[in-house]
């Protein structure tokens, strides 16, 4: 059976909570594990993303994992091959199960950085998944100087950095929901999409350009869907995860009706 998403049904149904990432976007380890404690055992995932990550290092990582969740390293590694490649090694010794490097840092560092991760020989024996980060949902332009992005060059831009992360071995991508389509296009239906910038209906879109509910994402295609300050920013976080994994199990339903 193929879903109307486009993608072969799995061996088993994705749960809606092995597919809600929370972005832990606040200054402190303290302050995040107090959160993630608030929000409760329902959502399984979580983002150390740069602000955190430079406030606490490598043991947000660890405290979260000791805690059960399951962590996605953001920090959109774009560096020479080699110190991508060790960068990468290190997260999944951390027990990161996503990693995520910008397609930016070029062929040699995808594929340096893929190998790392295979070779990294995580505690558990299961390895992380690489991501490439396509294009941010903030985003204006590719590179300095270069035209403003407009819905039709976002898509061309993430789907071509999506086929060049799925040639150099990465084991999925980062990109907007705007772009799934073409991105299951020229990578396939079975090739995993992180997308952030979800928001749900009515929510407001702050500093992301790129953005779509968990419906429109879960219709175009998408595995894992990255939510902040929705849930962060929420009087009651716990409330708020709750109503989003209520919206996912339902739209994923739908697409799989």
């Amino acid at each position: 059976m193929t879903p109307a998403n486009g993608f072969p049904a799995p061996d088993r149904p994705i749960s809606a909570a092995d597919r809600l990432v929370i972005a832990l976007d606040v200054p402190d380890l303290r302050e995040a594990l107090a959160l993630a404690a608030r929000i409760g055992p329902e959502v399984l995932w979580y983002k150390v993303g740069l602000e955190l990550f430079s406030a606490a290092g490598p043991e947000a990582v660890r405290a979260l994992v000791g805690e059960g969740r399951r962590v996605f390293l953001d920090l959109k590694l774009h560096d020479i091959p080699t110190t991508v490649a060790r960068a990468a090694r290190q997260g999944a010794r951390l027990g990161a199960e996503l990693i995520d490097l910008h397609t930016a840092a070029g062929e040699e560092a995808m594929r340096a950085a893929a190998l790392a991760v295979r070779e990294a020989e995580p505690e558990e024996g299961k390895r992380p998944k690489l991501l490439g980060v396509t294009v941010l949902t903030s985003a204006q332009r590719l590179d300095p100087g270069a035209d403003r992005l407009d819905p039709a060059g976002l898509v061309r831009a993430a789907a071509a950095r999506a086929e060049a992360a799925r040639a150099a071995g990465l084991d999925g991508v980062v990109a907007p929901a705007a772009a799934l389509e073409e991105i299951r296009a020229r990578c396939g239906a079975g090739f995993p999409v992180l997308t952030p910038g979800i928001r749900p209906a009515g929510a407001a879109r702050a500093d992301q350009r790129w953005t779509a509910t968990p419906a429109e994402a879960l219709r175009a295609g998408a595995r894992w869907l990255v939510v902040g300050r929705p849930v962060t920013g929420a009087p009651e976080p716990a409330r708020a995860a709750a109503a989003i994994l209520e919206e996912i199990a339902r739209a994923a339903g739908e697409a799989e009706a």
